[in-house]
């Protein structure tokens, strides 16, 4: 079976998203007076690979999909990243990673992408 290349694109960088997350959380619980720079780290790693994604990927078609499977892979293995490796994280946060969390996540892939493949057009 051939795996598409949005679902790549989508399981690839939901995963980044992920580890970013629980990054992110693991700082927020042991030092929260230093969380600035790993969310602005985290934030900026995943817009900068969304689009160099898209600007050397020949293939444009589907990243609109690839952004939605973005968005909900990275809430539900944020989720459970936090439950099992920084805190208490429950089942109820899953309702709200997978709707505005992952909005929210495919917007910063779908975004940048877009930016990507405008300059592969512009490129000469």
């Amino acid at each position: 079976m051939r795996v598409r290349t949005w679902m790549t694109r989508g399981l690839a960088l939901g995963a980044l998203h992920a580890v970013a997350q629980v990054v992110v959380a693991s700082v927020r619980v042991h030092s929260p007076e230093s969380l600035t720079m790993p969310r602005t780290v985290a934030l900026a790693v995943l817009v900068l690979a969304a689009a160099v994604w898209a600007f050397l990927d020949r293939d444009h078609t589907n990243w609109l999909l690839a952004s939605v499977v973005t968005g909900l892979v990275a809430g539900l293995l944020g989720v459970v990243g936090q439950a099992l490796l920084v805190d208490a994280t429950e089942l109820s946060s899953l309702g709200v990673a997978l709707t505005g969390g992952a909005a929210f996540t495919a917007l910063l892939v779908l975004v940048p992408a877009t930016i990507g493949k405008a300059l592969v057009k512009a490129s000469p």
